[in-house]
């Protein structure tokens, strides 16, 4: 066996033992940072209520994850706390009017907002056809109006129109339940580009060694 063929087999190894770990490291780092930031950091809470069936039921665990009152969309499923409702207890309702909206039902059902009516899939009607109270508000600046998705068992906006047309304060929301992960662009990269190290340190690694055998076969 050369000196050259020597060399050039201890160089593919040690570029394995260099390639490999780096990668790993990137990998698990990125892996630790989506863990932190990316979509696994909020608050974990347990559904106690019907309010919000059959978007989510009893016993569900859900995680809420902090939102400024300017992220605030309509359709979030939101955590909020009411001082003087519900037992100062936080619930969880859905956004359907923010602060300027024009948000009406004058059959009690059908809902709309600025005029139009929306769709509203995710919504648990009364099998006996009964309606909720029709109503007919203008959500003030910075506030928002809440309904349950279980229209027939949901205590919300509907029922305290006499405060401030049944709105609650943004700043009361304490949370939004995440649906989905958010994992940003650069951690993802960085996943990517461990894992390509990784797998061409072992690549080399693995050439490295079937040109150790061979040499060694060549004596």
């Amino acid at each position: 066996m050369s000196t050259q063929q020597q060399s050039a087999g201890r160089g593919l190894r040690i570029a394995a033992w260099v390639l490999v770990p780096l990668g790993v490291v990137l990998v698990l780092g990125a892996v630790g940072g989506i863990v932190r930031g990316g979509g696994l950091e909020g608050e974990r809470i347990t559904v106690r209520g019907d309010a919000m069936r059959p978007t989510y039921g009893p016993g569900e665990q859900l995680t809420v994850t902090r939102v400024g009152e300017g992220e605030i969309r309509r359709g979030d499923v939101v955590l909020v706390g009411v001082p003087g409702r519900y037992g100062n207890a936080p619930v969880l309702q859905r956004v359907i009017g923010l602060g300027g909206d024009h948000v009406e039902s004058r059959d009690g059902v059908r809902v709309a907002v600025n005029g139009e009516r929306i769709d509203e899939p995710y919504v648990m009607r009364d099998p006996f056809g009964s309606a909720g109270p029709p109503y007919d508000v203008t959500v003030p600046e910075g506030r928002l109006f809440l309904l349950g998705d279980n229209r027939p068992a949901a205590n919300d906006s509907r029922y305290f129109l006499d405060e401030q047309s049944g709105s609650v304060a943004a700043s009361d929301v304490r949370g939004r339940v995440r649906t989905e992960w958010a994992v940003p662009p650069a951690l993802s990269a960085l996943v990517a580009c461990g894992a390509l190290l990784a797998l061409v340190g072992i690549g080399l690694g693995i050439w490295g060694y079937v040109n150790r055998r061979r040499s060694l076969a060549q004596w």
